[in-house]
């Protein structure tokens, strides 16, 4: 660069670059609609997701039968479980097949067949097992498969505490 071109840009004054006025409307259009957007979908995204960030409390036990209640028998008891599903709140009546070993230690079975999901009953056809209504799946007084259900009845986790019988959470059958 020369002195001459040197001292002629150094009397040009600085160029602005200027905004038009379409790009300025483009901006705060563009602008002014992913604001709206946002507010929009917002509650949506939180919606969907609140639930998920609600944290899980321990399993809960129901107060279901007195402990001298409980023969070698299978015997079927009926609970309620306050539970909360998302936003809605429910109190369902459940059941359970509550009953001693030959250890006298007292389990419970749930009545939900393995095979379809049918209700299950105690010595229905006198050979003293659970039996399926909906497609003659059998189970052992212990909740063992024996035909055409693919696993084993469910149980509840029981607790016994002053003399009763509670029922938490129900999980995999530990007995088979």
């Amino acid at each position: 660069m020369s002195n001459h071109e040197h001292h002629e840009n150094a009397h040009k004054p600085a160029q602005r670059k200027e905004m038009s006025r379409r790009q300025f409307l483009s901006y705060t259009l563009g602008g002014t609609t992913a604001f709206m957007m946002g507010g929009a979908v917002l509650p949506m995204v939180r919606f969907a997701v609140d639930p998920l960030l609600v944290k899980k409390g321990e399993g809960t036990y129901v107060k279901v039968v007195e402990e001298s209640k409980i023969t070698n028998e299978p015997q079927e008891f009926k609970f309620t479980v306050h539970q909360i599903d998302g936003w809605y709140v429910s109190d369902p009546e459940l059941s359970a097949w509550i009953s001693k070993d030959e250890n006298n230690t007292i389990f419970a079975l749930s009545p939900v067949c393995k095979h379809l999901g049918c209700t299950i009953g105690w010595n229905v056809k006198g050979k003293n097992e659970f039996d399926c209504p909906c497609h003659d799946a059998r189970y052992t007084k212990d909740g063992k498969n024996l035909a055409v259900a693919p696993n084993p009845l469910d149980e509840y986790e029981v607790k016994l505490e002053d003399g009763f019988v509670y029922l938490g959470p129900i999980k995999p059958n530990t007995r088979v």
